[in-house]
């Protein structure tokens, strides 16, 4: 159905100004009749034009039904007033005026405008309009202005209502944009950590080593180097992954064309034979038959295995880990251990923040992260990840 526009509630206000409006209208009409008939037709014609002007009461709530009554009531007593017929043309206007304003129906409303019409020829034609005093006039005049300051008035409320829902969604929209960029800064935070605080590290173990035994072991010495340019190599490759997701939309759609995809479970072997280049004995295990996991599991699973290998290369010299992974039939359990060491020369640069990162990407998932030392000594990561969903 088409409409005009969504209807408001009445304010009380307005609720209050219909019903003395349509008492005023009544009393009046009333009383010219009451004048030309006196008090023998107090029954008569007095009372109908009493009556006709009570339905404007509910003119904002049922306009267009308004308006027909008006037009039942106020045309036959119109027509029985004979020159004071006017009277019941000013009902018949207000109700016009009514359901333009406040009708939602377009059509009913279009309809009853040219019937609306009729009945205000039918009012007017032989009406006798009466001579006003001059205060009088001056009254009919001031009474139209001050209804327009008051429509005007109350169109400015609307309209600074309107502003200030306006700005409160525009308000709310930024604070909304600032938050997504504080969320999509932490997320970068945390891959750009996971990336260079591994690789770097190992990097930074190997080229120790092979500066200490450069002038007696040269062979050993070029294998760390090597390893540390291996290191490097793969450094780089995870930074422009990362780098390229940034810069995705801005390059086009082949932007992503030479990433290779983010690491998993399937990655682990790499990971471990690079750590144990840098001097690390690790053992992996993998435990229930390997099964297909959303993407994001499977990275999250590799970033818990790496950064926890990279604080027992950092925090447990000398000390051996053991990398277990459990695939079950409602989650994927990572498990890191090692039996404890001395720390070495990077461990004062760490804050915990790989810690917290790992469990704000594993609560995206809906996993859980346990960290804490053993009781025989030594570190212990464990991660349970579901792999049906949160």
């Amino acid at each position: 159905m088409t409409r005009f526009l969504p209807p408001r509630p009445t304010p009380r206000g307005g609720r209050w100004s219909d019903a003395a409006l349509a008492l005023v209208l009544a009393l009046v009409g009333a009383r010219y009749v009451l004048i030309i008939d006196g008090p023998v037709g107090w029954f008569g014609r007095p009372l109908l034009a009493l009556l006709a002007p009570l339905p404007l009461v509910l003119r904002r709530r049922f306009p267009l039904a308004v308006l027909w009554a008006v037009l039942v009531l106020a045309v036959p007593v119109g027509r029985l007033s004979g020159d004071l017929g006017y009277w019941e043309g000013v009902v018949c206007l207000v109700a016009i005026h009514s359901a333009t304003v406040h009708c939602v129906h377009r059509a009913a409303t279009l309809a009853s405008l040219p019937v609306a019409a009729a009945g205000l020829v039918v009012l007017f034609t032989g009406a006798k309009l009466p001579e006003f005093p001059n205060g009088v006039v001056a009254l009919l005049v001031l009474i139209p202005v001050l209804a327009v300051a008051y429509e005007i008035r109350q169109w400015r409320c609307r309209v600074d209502e309107q502003r200030e829902r306006l700005l409160a969604l525009e308000r709310g929209q930024v604070e909304a944009l600032n938050r997504a960029v504080e969320h999509e800064r932490a997320r970068i935070a945390r891959e750009l950590h996971d990336v260079v605080t591994h690789n770097v590290g190992v990097m930074v173990i190997q080229a120790g080593a092979a500066r200490k035994i450069m002038d007696s072991k040269p062979d050993l010495a070029r294998e760390a180097l090597l390893a540390v340019e291996s290191g490097g190599r793969a450094a780089m490759t995870e930074l422009r992954q990362v780098m390229g997701l940034l810069t995705m939309d801005s390059d086009g759609p082949d932007a992503a064309a030479d990433l290779v995809p983010q690491p998993g479970v399937d990655r682990l072997d790499a990971l471990v034979d690079g750590v144990r280049r840098a001097g690390l004995p690790v053992e992996l295990t993998v435990l229930g038959p390997p099964r297909a996991v959303p993407p994001g599991v499977e990275l999250a699973a590799y970033r818990v295995v790496q950064e926890a290998l990279t604080n027992t290369i950092k925090h447990a010299g000398g000390a051996t880990a053991e990398v277990s992974v459990e695939y079950t039939a409602e989650r994927l359990r990572v498990e890191i251990t090692d039996t404890g060491g001395r720390p070495g020369a990077a461990a004062a640069t760490g804050g915990g923040r790989g810690l917290i990162g790992l469990r704000e990407r594993l609560a995206v998932h809906g996993g859980t992260l346990e960290t804490g030392p053993r009781p025989r000594g030594g570190y212990r990561v464990r991660a349970l990840i579901p792999l049906e969903g949160p």
